[in-house]
């Protein structure tokens, strides 16, 4: 904390002050929140992120919080993460942007983690959690919202608890702070089930959240995480699931508009030498990039297809507005309604398909009745975005505006990125997930093991 350094940033003609006003301000909020715990206990990046270390979080603060009884909150110690937001204003790790847009990420992450009895210290594996969370914030450069879900597929204490993904909300304590470098809000960790984290993938992240802060032993009104907590939120009130979950998405559809995923597809349409027009992923040539400024500009026009109330629409091929809403270092998150869906880079010329084999592995194919129930029902759309290439399939409904995918050509494809066009009354017929295949309309559909996807010769 008393190091002295140049900077190119906010003190561009002086040195970094001994306390980086980034850092102060998150911890003048701390203090706001826990003026008698000035010395908290903290968890330090041995190698800071900018010296090559590992851990992009130069430190996570551990407080104990006695709760608030009047509420029907638990006591419970409170984590909050220092470095997804700018710190320093120096461009050590963030780009310096001034202080009207978001700092560095403009996110800092907490988790609230219930106190046993007899405890006297926070145990510190959350703190390695915060460390993974911001290793991919910072690796993918897609940032969280509030509502998103992430899934862990394991107990997030390494233990046998049920507790093993998660969902996001804004804390309930901390306010967002003005730094120098920028604006940081505080989003909170909240463990969850994998039936609460499916049925917010179903309906959506907030209306979870909500039915949980109903629910003490699930987290109360503060969301608090217990890793022992041995039933759900429908097995605690059964009538949760059919009188608020089913009825949401029946009546409001899912709010998850796309998802990163094992996935393939090929153009039956062509013999499979024709490797200038297949889009198999197992096509090992590199396709061209599209400018940053047509990246953003698909990614802006996509969120704003996501609003509630509006008509959805997929993005122009070519665009001449540039969106200045936000950084383009910054990319949003996959997993949230606000987000989009990110789109390959490659666009080229539009190809109309005759028949397509679409390929998704176990975890993909689960989503399918959300993608069909949830999505197209409503008039949306949704897109699987494959994890090992630039390759994308989005399914659109009628009416989804700016598709290249047509009710006369329903399969279309744009270099990898290709589009499926299902209408209402085809996508009553499909009975997923008991059928996968659909001679008459020429359309075929494969849940696959991992593995296929692992090895892309295959």
């Amino acid at each position: 904390m008393d190091e002295v350094r140049p900077t190119s940033g906010a003190q561009a003609h002086g040195l970094v002050p001994l306390f980086p006003p980034g850092l102060q301000a998150i911890y003048g909020e701390c203090r706001r929140l826990y003026p008698e715990q000035a010395n908290p206990l903290q968890v330090t990046a041995i190698v800071k992120y900018w010296l090559g270390g590992p851990d992009p979080l130069d430190y996570i603060s551990m407080y104990r919080n006695v709760g608030c009884p009047a509420q029907d909150v638990q006591e419970h110690w409170h984590y909050v993460s220092f470095g997804l937001s700018d710190l320093y204003g120096d461009n050590r790790v963030h780009e310096f942007t001034g202080p009207d847009g978001p700092s560095g990420f403009g996110f800092e992450l907490t988790f609230r983690l219930k106190r046993e009895v007899g405890e006297t210290a926070p145990p510190t594996w959350p703190a390695e959690l915060m460390q993974g969370l911001a290793r991919y914030v910072f690796q993918s450069e897609n940032t969280f919202c509030s509502g998103d879900h992430v899934s862990w597929h394991s107990p997030l204490d390494n233990s046998e608890s049920r507790i093993q993904h998660m969902l996001l909300t804004e804390d309930p304590q901390m306010q967002p702070v003005q730094t120098p470098f920028g604006t940081v809000s505080f989003l909170q960790i909240v463990g969850v089930c994998t039936e609460e984290l499916q049925a917010a993938q179903q309906w959506n992240g907030q209306g979870i959240l909500e039915l949980m802060r109903g629910v003490r032993v699930a987290g109360g009104p503060w969301l608090i995480t217990d890793m022992r907590r041995g039933e759900t939120i429908f097995e605690i009130d059964p009538q949760l699931q059919q009188e608020r979950v089913d009825q949401g998405i029946e009546t409001e559809g899912s709010n998850l508009s796309g998802v990163s995923a094992k996935c393939v597809w090929d153009d039956l349409s062509r013999p499979p030498e024709d490797e200038e027009d297949s889009r198999s992923i197992c096509i090992g040539s590199q396709p061209r990039r599209l400018s940053d400024k047509d990246t953003e500009q698909i990614r802006e026009t996509l969120r704003k297809g996501l609003e509630f109330n509006s008509k959805a629409a997929l993005p122009p091929i070519n665009s001449q507005k540039q969106s200045h809403e936000r950084p383009q270092s910054r990319k949003d998150s996959l997993e949230s309604e606000s987000s989009a869906a990110i789109v390959p880079h490659e666009l080229v010329r539009t190809r109309q398909l005759e028949s397509v084999h679409l390929k998704f592995n176990q975890e993909s194919g689960t989503l399918l009745p959300l993608c069909l129930r949830g999505r197209l029902l409503h008039g949306r759309h949704f897109t699987y975005k494959s994890i090992n290439g630039d390759t994308a399939i989005t399914f659109v409904s009628t009416g989804v505006e700016g598709a290249f995918a047509t009710e006369e050509h329903p399969y279309a494809a744009h270099g990898p990125w290709l589009q499926i066009l299902l209408t209402e009354e085809f996508v009553e017929q499909m009975q997923l997930p008991k059928e996968y295949s659909w001679p008459e309309k020429k359309l075929k559909i494969s849940v696959l093991p991992d593995s296929v996807f692992d090895n892309p010769l295959q």
